[in-house]
C-alpha cells in the first residue's frame, strides 16, 4: 500500500485551504488529515497540538504577505508613519483573504524569522526618528492590535469579503432601534464602509502616537 508523504509545509497549506471552507471552528486535525489522506495521529509527528499548527499557518500567511508585495526592508516608505500604515494595510488585506484569518493570526508565534528583517528595519526607522525602543515597540504593537481587532470584528459581519452574516442589515437594525435615534443612525458607520473606516482609524492611531510621544 502506498504511503502518503506529508510534511509541515503541506499540512499548513492544506489547513489554510480548508480554513476557507469550514472556518476555524470546523478546522480539526481529523478534517485536515482526511484532506491529506492520512490518519489524524500522523499529524502529531509534525505538530504537537492545534495551536502549533495555527502558529505554522500564521507563519505561512506572513510569508505569502511578503510574496504578495509587503514592502521589504529596502522598499519600505521612508517615514515611520507611512511604514505603519503600509504594513497594517497589507496585514488587513492578508487576513481578509482567509475565513477567520484574524483569529488564526492573533496570538500566533511565528515558527521562522521571516518577519525579523522588516521588524528590525522598522524599529530602526522609528528609533532614528526619535522614539525610544520601548516607545517604538508600543507604537507598533498598538497599531497591530488595532488591525487585528478591526478585522476580527469585520469578519464577524463578513466572514469573507463576498459574504455577510444574517442579522446585520442596517435598515432592519434602524427599525428595531427607532426609539434610540443616534444609535439607530450609527448603524451604517458601524457595519458598512470597512475600507474607509479602517484607514481613518489607522490614521487616528498614528496621530495618537505622534501626540503621545511627541515624535513627528
Amino acid at each position: 500500500m502506498a504511503t502518503t508523504k506529508i510534511d509541515r509545509a503541506r499540512v499548513a497549506e492544506t489547513a489554510l485551504r480548508l480554513l476557507n471552507e469550514v472556518g476555524l471552528d470546523g478546522l480539526s486535525l481529523r478534517a485536515i488529515a482526511g484532506e491529506l489522506g492520512v490518519k489524524a495521529p500522523a499529524l502529531y509527528w509534525h505538530f504537537k497540538d492545534k495551536q502549533a499548527l495555527l502558529d505554522e499557518m500564521a507563519t505561512l500567511m506572513y510569508r505569502r504577505m511578503l510574496a504578495d508585495g509587503l514592502p521589504g526592508p529596502d522598499e519600505a516608505p521612508a517615514t515611520w508613519q507611512a511604514q505603519l500604515v503600509a504594513y497594517n494595510t497589507a496585514l488587513r488585506a492578508a487576513l481578509l483573504s482567509y475565513r477567520d484569518g484574524a483569529k488564526v493570526y492573533s496570538g500566533a508565534r511565528f515558527t521562522g524569522t521571516d518577519h525579523a528583517p522588516g521588524l528590525d528595519a522598522h524599529l530602526r526607522t522609528m528609533t532614528e526618528a526619535g522614539f525610544t525602543l520601548r516607545q517604538a515597540v508600543r507604537a507598533g504593537t498598538t497599531a497591530s492590535a488595532y488591525t487585528m481587532g478591526f478585522v476580527t470584528e469585520e469578519q464577524g459581519v463578513r466572514p469573507m469579503p463576498d459574504e455577510r452574516r444574517e442579522g446585520f442589515d442596517v435598515d432592519e437594525r434602524a427599525d428595531r432601534m427607532a426609539e434610540f435615534p443616534l444609535a439607530a443612525a450609527a448603524g451604517p458607520e458601524i457595519f458598512t464602509g470597512y475600507d474607509e473606516r479602517f484607514e481613518d482609524g489607522l490614521l487616528l492611531i498614528v496621530a495618537g502616537i505622534e501626540a503621545r510621544y511627541g515624535v513627528r
